[in-house]
């Protein structure tokens, strides 16, 4: 075995033997309040603890240098065989789901998709929702990002990793000199902010294990809940505020929230023009839907129909996926509105998902540019974002990506149709999942469980896609990756 190989099951034999202790916090909630779901954390556990430990042993001193090229390799396998081994729980206590259910269960709750296939959460042991909320916890900012916060003495060529798993268009941007300090510091803000926004949750109405669980799932932007009717169990204002508050937050870029925290300012945001569009966007979004809802009919009282208008855009353009009572049945272009603003999504460097804020505003002065080539042919006209040039190779890039994301939901889209799947349903279904949205129109307005396993299979696969955006998973499908 080659030395890259080696040293690249040195990595992966670490962070599984790392990820297994997922399992641990709700395997002593589980022995606190004496659910039957210990035995099936305690498996869970040791399963992947064992297999990672035979990984990282034999090859444990091994030293090389990786290439980007492995970072894409490696970041790919850890997202794939992490929702392989976090689905062992749902297979072996309840819900008892069959193994491609619970393989899209924890796909959906690492990528932060928010997705399900169960129904009947409040009536599921308290071990396993915590464990399916932490999913959601561990995966907002990744479990990569994590693995080169707190294992830099592996040694594992952490700017590759980095630069595989962060999103956003400028990835070698380190807010510190250490790619280690750098990952330290965005879950640093990403803790405190979970910390708040549970602490907001509880005090405004939540049970405190309520408010602890959908604090990691709301800064996640991971659309999990332990109700399945979501935001709408407690049909409260206030706790939707907070909520609104704390997504619009985790849509971010979490540079930003760590310059506010570091230089004790908020001058930066108002300056930023990606935030500048998302905030606009969500703003025009939400009085269109807000107007549907009143005018429609389907809220008598108008500010009933601004508060679930703004709560569901919100949701669904930071990719959460939250709703205050479902909105597949809501009246004319609210429910297709909703699932097109997913494709947008939050900033560049947070946790939301879709094709985010500054690439869509690039695609747009773009094609204006190209208007302007057609009046002015021989004019010199440039890109540009936040005041500064965007260079060609940029430009192209992105769009390169917006086509080959476009290309990939329309296949899949496909995929789902062949299979039976009507359009409404599979149109919505790899939309929701390929922009790590959530809840979808048709069979899946509330949940995926009339898919069937192909179809599932699909849609997981979307979601890793597009958590890890396009590139880092469709170049490893390139006979050009493989060749030395």
């Amino acid at each position: 075995m080659s030395l890259r190989m080696q040293a690249m099951l040195r990595i992966l034999g670490a962070i599984i033997a790392a990820s297994s202790l997922i399992s641990l916090p709700p395997l002593l909630i589980a022995v606190a309040l004496d659910e039957n779901t210990s035995a099936a954390f305690l498996e869970s556990m040791a399963t992947p603890g064992i297999i990672g430990f035979l990984l990282w042993f034999p090859v444990r001193h091994v030293q090389y240098e990786l290439r980007l090229r492995d970072g894409f390799l490696i970041t790919t396998a850890i997202w794939i065989i992490a929702s392989l081994i976090t689905a062992l729980p749902f297979t072996l206590a309840a819900p008892h789901l069959s193994y491609t259910d619970a393989v899209f269960e924890a796909a959906s709750g690492l990528t932060t998709t928010g997705a399900t296939t169960i129904s009947g959460l409040d009536a599921l042991p308290r071990s396993m929702l915590f464990f399916r909320q932490s999913l959601n916890f561990y995966g907002g900012m990744g479990i990569v990002i994590l693995a080169i916060a707190i294992l830099p003495m592996l040694k594992i060529g952490g700017m590759q990793l980095f630069r595989a798993e962060t999103n956003g268009l400028q990835k070698d941007n380190k807010l510190t000199p250490r790619i280690a300090e750098t990952a330290r510091a965005l879950w640093m803000v990403y803790l405190g902010l979970n910390i708040l926004c549970a602490t907001s949750y509880w005090l405004g109405g939540m049970s405190f294990f309520d408010a602890v669980c959908h604090g990691m799932a709301t800064v996640a932007t991971g659309g999990f809940s332990t109700h399945d009717a979501s935001f709408g169990f407690w049909n409260a204002p206030l706790i939707d505020s907070i909520a609104i508050i704390f997504m619009l937050l985790g849509g971010i870029n979490f540079g930003m929230h760590w310059y506010a925290w570091r230089r004790a300012t908020i001058g930066h945001y108002q300056s930023d023009s990606e935030l500048r569009s998302f905030i606009i966007i969500a703003l025009i979004v939400s009085v269109i839907v807000s107007a549907s809802l009143y005018f429609g009919g389907r809220f008598e009282n108008v500010f009933d129909a601004i508060h679930h208008g703004i709560f569901q855009v919100v949701s669904n353009i930071t990719t959460s996926g939250f709703t205050s009572g479902g909105f597949h049945d809501w009246p004319g272009l609210a429910p297709l509105l909703l699932i097109m603003v997913g494709f947008v999504g939050g900033c560049a460097g947070s946790t939301a998902g879709g094709i985010k804020v500054a690439r869509v505003q690039m695609v747009v002065r773009q094609g204006l540019r190209e208007i302007k080539q057609l009046v002015h042919p021989k004019g010199q006209f440039l890109v540009t974002l936040g005041g500064k040039r965007v260079s060609e190779s940029v430009v192209i890039s992105v769009a390169g990506f917006c086509t080959l994301y476009i290309c990939s939901y329309l296949v899949m889209t496909l995929i789902l149709a062949a299979n039976g799947v009507d359009i409404v349903t599979a149109f919505s279904a790899v939309a929701a999942c390929i922009n790590n949205v959530g809840p979808g129109l048709g069979m899946v307005a509330s949940n995926f469980q009339a898919l069937d396993d192909l179809s599932i299979w699909v849609c997981s696969f979307a979601m890793i896609l597009g958590r890890l955006e396009i590139f880092t998973v469709l170049v490893l499908l390139t006979p050009q990756f493989w060749r030395e």
